[in-house]
C-alpha cells in the first residue's frame, strides 16, 4: 500500500501493517507540530517514512490503533505531550518522551527538517541512547498545572501592582509612608494623596489597573483554596512542612516537580533534578571545577526553595548556622542557594523514611496546619482553645525555640575545626577545584 506522505489532513496510519500480521516489534518517532505530526517507524532494521498525520486526537487514535503491547514510540517532550502520551498508551507497549535540551543530536545537526528529526529519535530510542523524560501520572499532572496556575496568577500580579507603582514613579509622586501600597492604609493613602497629583488620563489607568487587580486577586484566592483542600489530604505536605520555611504551597509545588519520591535513589538524583546542583567541568589530567547551579528541572519548585531558605535561616536551627558558615566564605545569595539544597536532601530523607524533621518546632507546626485548615474553608472555633493554643503560650515557645537554638550550637561546634583545615583537593572540596 503506497503511503501519502506529504499531505496534512490524510491519516496514514494504515500504512502501518496490523498488529495480527505478526509479533515484530516496532518502532515508531513522533515529530510533533501543531497542526501535524511527522512518522517514522523503524522495523527489522528498514526505516520508513510514513509521512504527516494530523495532530488530532482521532488521527493519534488510529495511528495507536495499529500498535501493540511490542510496540514502542518515542517523541519530544512538547506543551502537548502528556495529551499524546495519553492516547498512544492504550495501546502501545512503551510511550517515551525524550528531553530535547539533551537530544543535541537534533539541535546540532546541520541538517534538519522534520523527516531528521524524527529519523533521530527512532534511531536513538533503538540504540538506546535517548535521554528520557519520566511522564507523571494523571494525579501529578493535574497537581502541577494547578501549582503552576497559581504561579501565573501571582505574576499577574505581581505585573498590576508593578504597572501602578511605575505610575506615581514617572509623575515624581513621594513613596508610600505605609509599609504595603496595596495594603488597607496604603491604598487610603493612594486614593487621598498620590490620585490628586496626577493627570486625568493617569487617574483613569490607575483605576482600571487597581480592578483588574481585585479580579486576579480573587482568581488568586480560589486557587489557593484548592490547593489548601489537597494539602490537607496528603500526608507528604505536613511531613514537608516540618522543616523551617516550607509552607504548604512549596510543599504541593516540590510534591508535584518530583511525583514519586523512590524514583530518586540517593538525594543527589533530587538535587540534581531540581536543578540544584553545580556544573563540573573536567578534561584530561586537569582539576574538575565547579561552576554555578545547572538550573535543569522546573524552575518554579527550584525558586520557591530559595525563598524557603531565606525563610529558614531567620529562626535558629542547623539550616541557620549551615547558611551562616558558608556565607562567611561565599557570600549571602551562594549560601541561600546552598541551604535550598540543603532543604531538598533533607525532603528526600523525610520522604523516603517516613519521618517528620527532627528540631521541628510542634506548636508552629500545628498553627500552620490550623491555618491552612482555615485557608481552606474550614469553620472556625471561636471562644474555643483550638489545637494551635499552644503557640500563644510565650513559655512554650521560649522552650522550642532554646532546643532549636541548642542544636545550633551543637551544629557549630561541630563544623567550627572544619573551616580552619586546608582545602581538600578531592571531590568533597567546596572551593571551587577538584579532582
Amino acid at each position: 500500500m503506497r503511503c501519502e506522505r506529504e499531505s496534512v489532513g490524510v491519516v496514514l496510519p494504515a500504512c502501518l501493517p496490523s498488529v495480527e500480521g505478526g509479533v515484530h516489534t516496532k518502532l515508531l518517532g513522533l515529530d510533533v507540530h501543531r497542526e501535524f505530526t511527522y512518522v517514522v517507524m523503524l522495523e527489522r532494521e528498514r526505516l520508513t517514512h510514513l509521512g504527516r498525520i494530523p495532530t488530532t486526537p482521532e488521527a493519534l487514535r488510529s495511528l495507536a490503533a495499529r500498535l501493540g503491547p511490542e510496540d514502542h514510540v518515542v517523541l519530544e517532550a512538547t506543551v502537548n505531550t502528556y495529551a499524546i502520551v495519553q492516547l498512544l498508551r492504550q495501546h502501545a507497549g512503551r510511550v517515551v518522551v525524550s528531553n530535547p535540551v539533551q537530544t543535541r543530536a537534533i539541535a546540532d545537526a546541520k541538517i534538519k527538517s522534520d523527516k531528521v528529526d524524527a529519523e533521530v529519535l527512532v534511531r536513538l530510542l533503538a540504540g538506546g541512547w535517548l535521554p528520557e523524560v519520566w511522564v507523571p501520572d494523571p494525579k501529578t499532572q493535574a497537581l502541577r498545572q494547578q501549582v503552576a496556575h497559581r504561579a501565573d496568577l501571582v505574576q499577574q500580579q505581581t505585573r498590576l501592582k508593578n504597572r501602578i507603582q511605575s505610575v506615581l514613579h514617572r509623575n515624581l509622586v513621594p513613596g508610600c509612608p505605609r509599609s504595603d501600597l496595596f495594603g488597607k492604609a496604603g491604598r487610603a493613602w493612594l486614593m487621598q494623596h498620590a490620585l490628586p497629583q496626577l493627570p486625568t488620563h493617569e487617574q483613569a489607568m490607575i483605576h482600571a489597573t487597581l480592578r483588574e487587580l481585585a479580579v486576579v486577586q480573587g482568581e488568586r484566592g480560589q486557587a489557593e483554596r484548592t490547593l489548601a483542600e489537597i494539602a490537607l489530604a496528603q500526608p507528604a505536605v505536613r511531613r514537608l512542612m516540618t522543616i523551617p520555611g516550607i509552607d504548604a504551597v512549596t510543599a504541593l509545588a516540590v510534591l508535584a516537580a518530583i511525583g514519586d519520591i523512590h524514583r530518586f535513589h540517593a538525594p543527589s538524583k533530587l538535587v540534581g533534578y531540581l536543578g540544584l546542583d553545580p556544573r563540573v567541568r573536567q578534561s584530561g589530567t586537569r582539576l574538575a571545577t565547579t561552576g554555578h547551579i545547572s538550573k535543569r528541572g522546573r524552575a518554579h519548585a527550584r525558586g520557591l526553595l530559595v525563598e524557603a531558605a531565606w525563610a529558614a535561616v531567620k529562626t535558629p536551627g542547623p539550616l541557620r548556622a549551615f547558611y551562616h558558615r558558608l556565607r562567611s566564605r561565599r557570600g549571602a545569595q551562594i549560601a541561600a542557594v546552598a541551604t535550598a539544597r540543603k532543604i531538598a536532601v533533607l525532603a528526600w530523607h523525610l520522604l523516603t523514611r517516613d519521618e517528620d524533621y527532627t528540631f521541628a518546632r510542634p506548636s508552629l507546626m500545628t498553627r500552620k496546619w490550623r491555618a491552612l485548615e482555615l485557608h481552606a474553608g474550614r469553620p472556625a472555633r471561636r471562644g474555643q482553645l483550638g489545637m494551635a493554643h499552644a503557640y500563644n503560650v510565650k513559655a512554650a515557645r521560649r522552650q522550642e525555640l532554646e532546643l532549636c537554638t541548642q542544636a545550633e550550637r551543637v551544629y557549630v561546634a561541630l563544623t567550627h575545626q572544619w573551616q580552619h583545615k586546608r582545602t581538600q583537593q578531592d571531590a568533597g572540596a567546596t572551593n571551587g577545584k577538584r579532582l
